[in-house]
């Protein structure tokens, strides 16, 4: 297998293993005999959806749920869902930390995540049904989320990566982070997760007003996109309701009853059609990222391949070339090279660069927020090095191979930057 085949299906499992990361939030409220259950899905997704599953001869409970990844043909990552004995659940991306646990390996594998979920909510009435059935799998599968479980009677089940905790309080705020292995302080620095448990310190009712508004509060709407909030669920396990609003527009509503909507048969809505046009939605949704445009990623990856072959060719021609004019320019393209290498794969890895205000800050990675800074560097070097491109070719200073590639990494360079600056990734071009 020649080297550059090695790099094509290393560039290729690399960029394709992307992560699709998102950030959401919930709370629980039980009063007065009634418990409510609200769930923000905080994702750039262009595909909510709500679904509803009848019982079957091997199921218990027939369910709703909500989501907007897609996982196979027509099928959805449930992120939220209730079933008809008033059980509800959310799922919230979370950076799981080191943890001195490791998997149980005698336990059931999880192997198909999404019917897993579903399998919960058609097979379990209560929390402590979720747990013992919860407890039979090793659950560190789901080593990036934390899950909550909430039953008819208030009474909730924390399920984390490597633990699982009962409660019962009568409140329950929760956001993007294992409440195991977080300080309250930790905490409190999460937005979401702040501005909910301070709006439960004023007042508390069982109204939707009230329930809107607290979802209102916890909501996110960034000024770079107007991106955020994808899809706010209230869940109303005494009634067999849920009452959605979508994209962080809290002043047109839609609810479903349960009962009602299984008694149609199984059937997927789609959310995008049942509400009234949406500006910030529709501004998400002609911005285009290699995520989610094909066309894109080839360009990406091509740039990748190209640059992985310019890494190591430039170094062998300087070193048979060292005392020609400009020679040490190789060197510096080899340098460059590896840089964008790196980049493009940190730009595959981490769709939230595209949406948040360079250069972007990694709360988790020193590394990849240094690297937010490569493409002000690119901007720096872009002109000097056609500069240099335009004289090494007139005066025709190298062989003719290495000045074409210099001329072709320099046109890859100008593309490179004028994607870059579309995605408002020079610090220079902030919103």
């Amino acid at each position: 297998m020649t080297l550059m085949r090695i790099l094509s299906i290393t560039l290729l499992f690399l960029l394709l293993n992307s992560d699709t990361g998102h950030s959401c939030s919930m709370y629980k409220i039980s009063l007065h005999g009634q418990t409510r259950v609200g769930c923000n899905e905080d994702a750039w997704r262009l595909t909510p959806r709500i679904w509803f599953e009848n019982k079957t001869a091997n199921t218990l409970y027939g369910a709703a749920f909500t989501g907007s990844r897609l996982d196979g043909v027509n099928r959805y990552a449930p992120q939220s869902g209730m079933n008809e004995a008033g059980l509800v659940f959310s799922r919230l991306a979370t950076h799981t930390p080191e943890n001195q646990y490791a998997r149980n390996q005698h336990k059931k594998k999880i192997t198909d995540p999404t019917q897993y979920l579903k399998d919960i909510l058609h097979h379990c009435s209560t929390v402590d049904e979720v747990k013992q059935r919860i407890d039979q799998f090793d659950h560190s599968y789901f080593k990036e989320d934390v899950f909550i479980y909430v039953d008819r009677s208030g009474k909730y089940l924390l399920v984390e990566p490597f633990t699982m905790t009962l409660g019962n309080e009568a409140n329950y705020v929760l956001s993007n982070f294992c409440p195991s292995a977080t300080s309250a302080a930790d905490a409190l620095s999460l937005d979401r997760y702040r501005h909910g448990v301070e709006f439960l310190k004023h007042h508390i009712d069982t109204s939707i007003q009230f329930f809107t508004a607290l979802s209102d509060t916890m909501h996110v709407c960034r000024k770079r996109k107007g991106d955020g909030t994808l899809l706010t669920s209230i869940w109303n396990p005494n009634e067999g309701n849920v009452t959605l609003y979508f994209y962080h527009d809290y002043q047109h509503s839609l609810r479903f009853n349960l009962s009602e909507e299984l008694s149609k048969g199984d059937h997927l809505l789609d959310i995008t059609k049942l509400f009234p046009p949406n500006p910030e939605f529709q501004q998400l949704a002609d911005y285009k990222i290699p995520h989610d445009t094909p066309y894109m990623r080839v360009i990406l990856m091509i740039a990748a391949l190209f640059f992985a072959f310019t890494s190591i060719y430039f170094p062998v021609s300087w070193f048979k070339t060292m005392n020609t004019k400009y020679a040490r320019v190789q060197l510096l393209l080899s340098v460059l090279s590896l840089i964008l290498i790196a980049y493009l794969y940190v730009l595959f890895r981490n769709i939230n660069i595209y949406y948040f205000s360079a250069p972007y800050q990694d709360r988790y990675s020193f590394w990849i927020s240094c690297s937010s800074y490569i493409p002000i560097v690119m901007g720096l070097l872009i002109l000097p090095l056609s500069i240099l491109n335009y004289l090494i070719i007139k005066e025709k200073l190298w062989k003719p191979f290495p000045r074409r590639l210099f001329l072709v990494s320099n046109i890859t360079i100008w593309l490179l930057a004028g994607l870059f600056a579309y995605w408002g990734l020079f610090s220079i071009f902030k919103p």
